[in-house]
């Protein structure tokens, strides 16, 4: 029994090796549409709170990050969500290419 304790706990203690040697890559769509679905979500969220507890609204924040956003009609809260979209793609498009531009020249990360 005290055999398989020491074999558990030397298991335990080394973990998982990884694979060395690979670059690790962001794929860039994939970022887009998370980032972009993300903050489409986060917008409708805000909306839906903003209607919810007028009080506490944020909407007069919104005026300055999201250009032709006024509270609220059909037309201004569509022109927000596609702002909202544009703004995640617009991260995953700028930060992607540099996270693999620099991963790549670094030489570190895992090979998916």
């Amino acid at each position: 029994m005290p055999e398989t304790m020491t074999a558990v706990k030397q298991h335990a203690r080394s973990g998982t090796p990884l694979p060395v040697g690979g670059v690790s890559r962001v794929p860039v769509v994939a970022l887009g549409m998370s980032l972009g679905s993300f903050f489409a979500l986060t917008y409708v969220l805000c909306v839906l709170f903003d209607l919810w507890f007028p009080a506490l609204a944020m909407n007069p924040v919104w005026a300055p990050l999201l250009p032709g956003f006024t509270w609220i009609s059909w037309t201004s809260f569509l022109l927000g969500l596609i702002e909202a979209l544009a703004y995640g793609w617009y991260v995953a498009l700028v930060f992607g290419p540099l996270y693999n531009f620099f991963a790549m020249r670094a030489g570190t990360g895992i090979r998916r």
